[in-house]
């Protein structure tokens, strides 16, 4: 007796969470925005718009006898940075020829359950990818944290200024809107790795309008570098003290995460430094509310033997103020 398509779409539901398989590969952009609270959810619009105080609203007046008469001068805040929306689709495919070859619901069941996890830890590869590198081929309308190499890119390595940072975002072009919350932080490395993250968390902390920096993402040379730095601090203990929770890495409050896309030197030198500090109330992803990789039912595909699902995402990573964020360069 064939499964029906609504028993195959509720196992397909019940796992959609789940996205482990042989190809995993880290995804710490994705990981650490969403621990972080760093998804913002829409529920429509042709696009995304953010408004953006640029400059002082109104002008002070200081009375001395309290008879002054109060400047009424004003000027508009706002200016809104607008993003188009990123849509993509993966879909979940099984024929009958493989349904009559692997007889038993079963069998079935768990073709389809790896075939999920497979789909869905694609996407969230690519996905991530594209954030970190921009290098994503089938993802380019995703906007990227990599302002190294991509003129679109929200985190450049100049110096925080007309001059030095030229990149467009949300069209809104850095060095003509010139105000202080719209260039990212910046820190050069200098070969001593503790300083130069102390330095760019207090540059990134020091502008930020919204607290703490919330994570660091960097590339392996720099986590390596970090640790060893570290080691001489680190402590050890009986494994039969160790609790079975995973023990992460961090720079004051921020947890630290590497990850192999991660752009080094303009993605030429492997082995130079590089790290993104993210405050994700500055930059974050947003995501529309009935799209976040949304599965649709699973239904017969007209013409052919097989029946499919489809994943949907659709949203874009957005920012909303850049000075809180950081990039460490090897440059």
């Amino acid at each position: 007796m064939a499964i029906s398509n609504d028993l195959l779409s509720s196992t397909l539901y019940s796992i959609r969470d789940s996205e482990v398989d042989q190809l995993f590969r880290k995804t710490a952009f994705l990981d650490l925005v969403k621990a972080g609270g760093g998804i913002e959810y829409e529920n429509g619009g042709i696009k995304i718009q953010r408004p953006l105080s640029v400059v002082d609203h109104s002008t002070i007046t200081q009375l001395a006898t309290g008879y002054e008469p109060v400047s009424l001068a004003v000027s508009d805040v706002l200016k809104p940075a607008v993003y188009d929306w990123s849509d993509f689709v993966a879909p979940i495919v099984i024929t009958q020829k493989e349904e009559l070859e692997n007889s038993g619901e079963k069998a079935i069941v768990k073709i389809l359950e790896a075939r999920m996890k497979n789909v869905m830890s694609m996407l969230r590869r690519e996905l991530n990818k594209q954030i970190l590198a921009g290098t994503s081929t089938v993802l380019s309308n995703m906007s990227s944290l990599n302002g190294f190499t991509l003129t679109t890119g929200f985190l450049e390595e100049g110096d925080p200024d007309a001059a030095g940072q030229t990149n467009t975002i949300g069209g809104l072009q850095k060095s003509a809107l010139d105000v202080p919350g719209w260039y990212n932080s910046v820190q050069a490395t200098s070969g001593d790795i503790v300083a130069d993250l102390t330095s760019l968390y207090q540059d990134c902390n020091q502008f930020s309008p919204f607290g703490d920096v919330n994570a660091i993402i960097v590339n392996p040379a720099t986590f390596a570098a970090y640790k060893s730095a570290l080691f001489t601090n680190e402590r050890f203990m009986s494994g039969d003290k160790l609790d079975a929770g995973r023990l992460q890495l961090a720079f004051h409050a921020a947890v630290m995460e590497q990850d192999n896309e991660m752009p080094t030197n303009g993605g030429v030198l492997a082995d130079t430094y590089s790290a993104y500090m993210l405050n994700f109330e500055g930059i974050k992803m947003c995501i529309h509310s009935d799209a976040d990789f949304a599965l649709s039912p699973m239904e017969h595909i007209s013409g052919t033997t097989a029946r499919a699902a489809q994943l949907y995402f659709k949203g874009q990573l957005i920012a909303d103020h850049l000075r809180g964020s950081g990039v460490l360069t090897g440059l």
